[in-house]
């Protein structure tokens, strides 16, 4: 990492990144314990994820009363949401009002890429460098990066050839995009193609999906939210608190314990009807082993295959977008708002891209099977380098200047998915290897910042310098990891992001941790308990 001539500045810790996770551990690190604290971000305000995901259709898929703060019931009162599942500009709105209330911009750098963190073991900081040249020195180094926010767009040749206008989701341009008139081809239908076809269809003079792998998906039955719910939500805030900490999975409402078997076909059925009609990601709630049983699965993964047969009135089309080569809810299990519906349009074509994979991008199209298919624009819903590209991408080097890369050649290791052995005094917020994505991100969140922040006074409070995972830990963390996912159906899904299967070249791990949020919680207070078991402590 080169020097710069501008001098460090100084801090306690510094946090990368300004989303739901950065601005939470600066109030705690800041107004809790008192520290001189910075946070760096990339982008030119507050939001994390929500500042770059401007796409059409954009929408939280965590109902909007659970898909907040839940630390402050302050802010909780105070804020009102408008609908259902909030919009990204909504979710905006209220990062923006977090900020204000809370202080946070103050001890914000906008605008500030970091482009590396080397750990100096003689001087016991962390040296922090930006693409702006600036240098900074800290005793804690927190990465608030997300697990969603390195852009993954395939290599496909011939991209630079093309004459017209092409976007990635989730570095979508500020002003929008203007497709009126325009021939549109969308690359991907995961969660966010989901969200972009309705959107886009319905502006579009004509849009061609490209799919690779068929998905589930459940209507959101989004809505305006009543009066009376909304004052429901402010008056049971304590009780919604208490499911969203105590549960599997931080959303509002509690999993079924009942088998999918022990119901008789006919009451299984209106049971997934009466799920369907509700919508949300309450449909995987139905059943308590939807998610550990193969024949349970099939039960919700045929009923869904029906739903969409049901729906999409063209034969060719429902069973291409019926074909689905994995159980329900093994990969991240979308919902909707008419998704299935478009497909019904005059102005869409479904292609079939796991049968014909697309050959090459052309100057006028996309080439597929032998056919180009000319467009005037390229949207690639490819998703994202999840999980370790955002924190692989900030150059990050541990003791002995080991790269974190090389550290996670095979994979990642870390203690909790809380510190890497060889990085002293780094913490990750949901990190590889803790429950993050798996759940509703605010409640991780929450649960993690809350533990660093904790760490960290206890560090200060008994004179101890340096806090590292040890190699030790991190195995037997990664094996519990590994266990948690193979009880469940989760690793069947061969083409799933949560194994890094959307990247080529990426380690095939499963990264985030199955066993349940609220008893990934206890196992984190339990080694706190013990004097932080499985870390190295020096004085």
């Amino acid at each position: 990492m080169p020097d710069t001539m501008m001098p460090a500045e100084h801090l306690d810790a510094v946090i990368i990144g300004a989303g739901f996770s950065g601005m939470y551990q600066l109030h705690l690190l800041r107004d809790k314990l008192g520290l001189d604290v910075r946070v760096l971000e990339m982008g030119e305000g507050v939001g994390g994820t929500w500042y770059w995901n401007r796409y059409p259709g954009a929408r939280c898929d965590s109902e909007s009363h659970s898909y907040c703060y839940m630390f402050s019931k302050e802010l909780q009162q105070e804020w009102e949401w408008s609908e259902r599942y909030p919009q990204q500009p909504e979710i905006m709105r209220y990062m923006n009002f977090v900020a204000e209330k809370l202080d946070l911009k103050r001890s914000i750098r906008f605008g500030t890429r970091v482009t590396g963190a080397r750990y100096d073991a003689a001087a016991n900081l962390w040296r922090i460098s930006t693409a702006r040249g600036q240098s900074f020195t800290a005793t804690y180094l927190i990465t608030a990066v997300g697990c969603l926010s390195t852009a993954n767009v395939p290599k496909i040749p011939g991209l630079e050839s093309f004459e017209g206008d092409w976007y990635h989701t989730g570095e979508w341009p500020h002003e929008g995009v203007d497709f009126t008139g325009k021939r549109v081809g969308q690359i991907g239908t995961g969660s966010t193609g989901i969200q972009a076809v309705p959107v886009i269809a319905a502006q579009a003079k004509h849009l061609t999906v490209f799919q690779r792998t068929a998905n589930y998906s459940v209507p959101a039955h989004n809505a305006p939210l009543t009066p009376e719910f909304k004052q429901w939500v402010k008056a049971n805030y304590d009780h919604l608190r208490a499911v969203m900490t105590s549960n599997t999975n931080g959303h509002p409402f509690n999993i079924s314990q009942r088998s999918a078997l022990d119901a008789d076909p006919a009451e299984r059925e209106a049971l997934f009807e009466q799920a369907w009609a509700k919508g949300g990601l309450q449909f995987r709630a139905t059943f308590g082993d939807i998610l550990q049983s193969l024949e349970a699965n099939a039960t919700a993964a045929e009923f869904i295959k029906r739903k969409i047969r049901s729906i999409v009135k063209d034969p060719a089309t429902a069973e291409l977008l019926a074909d689905i080569d994995h159980p329900y809810a093994a990969k991240r299990p979308p919902i909707d708002s008419h998704y299935f519906e478009t497909f019904n349009r005059d102005n869409v074509t479904l292609v079939d891209v796991r049968k014909a994979p697309i050959e090459r991008i052309t100057p006028r199209g996309i080439v597929t099977g032998g056919r180009e298919y000319e467009v005037d624009i390229i949207v690639f819903a490819t998703g994202f380098d999840a999980m370790t590209g955002p924190l692989l991408r900030l150059n990050i080097e541990g003791r002995d200047g080991q790269p974190l890369s090389e550290a996670w050649a095979a994979g990642p290791r870390s203690h909790l998915g809380l510190q890497v052995p060889g990085f002293p005094n780094m913490f990750t917020i949901t990190g590889p290897g803790s429950p993050s994505v798996l759940c509703n991100m605010p409640v991780a969140i929450e649960q993690h910042a809350e533990w660093i922040a904790d760490c960290i006074a206890h560090l200060r409070a008994h004179g101890i310098a340096r806090m590292e995972a040890t190699a030790e830990a991190a195995d037997s963390w990664v094996a519990e990891v590994n266990r948690a996912a193979e009880a469940t159906l989760l690793p069947q899904a061969s083409s799933s992001w949560y194994l890094g299967a959307n990247v080529p070249g990426k380690p095939r791990v499963f990264m985030p941790y199955a066993g349940g949020m609220a008893h990934y919680a206890k196992i984190c207070a339990d080694v706190a308990a013990r004097g932080y078991e499985g870390f190295a402590l020096t004085e």
